[in-house]
């Protein structure tokens, strides 16, 4: 089943003998794709805007930064355990949207 002239196309080829494939530079793959032309929606290694993540944003305390698994449903701010979600019951409301304004959260509070 195998070809015996079968010669695979990252092995033998260069200069430094087979099985060694010679890597470019960011600087050579910027140089190689302004010479092909693109469209202005094509993502390439010199726009910065690339499309959006499929996977979701992580969440973070808003008070100690660590990882979140809750939220407060009055204030929504998050937390990382019930001593947080304490400190939270016990913070007045312009300290909240001070919080929820630094999330970019804008979210009124009662």
């Amino acid at each position: 089943f195998k070809n015996p002239n079968f010669v695979h196309s990252a092995k033998g080829s260069g200069k430094r003998g087979p099985g060694h494939r010679t890597w470019k530079t960011l600087k050579q793959i910027v140089a190689s794709e302004r010479a092909y032309p693109r469209k202005a929606d094509d993502t390439s290694y010199e726009s910065l805007d690339a499309p959006p993540s499929f996977i979701p944003a992580k969440k973070y305390s808003d008070l100690s930064g660590l990882p979140s698994n809750y939220t407060d449903p009055q204030t929504k701010l998050r937390y990382h355990n019930a001593d947080e979600f304490s400190r939270i019951k016990m913070l007045p409301s312009d300290i909240v949207s001070g919080y929820l304004a630094l999330r970019k959260a804008n979210s009124a509070v009662p």
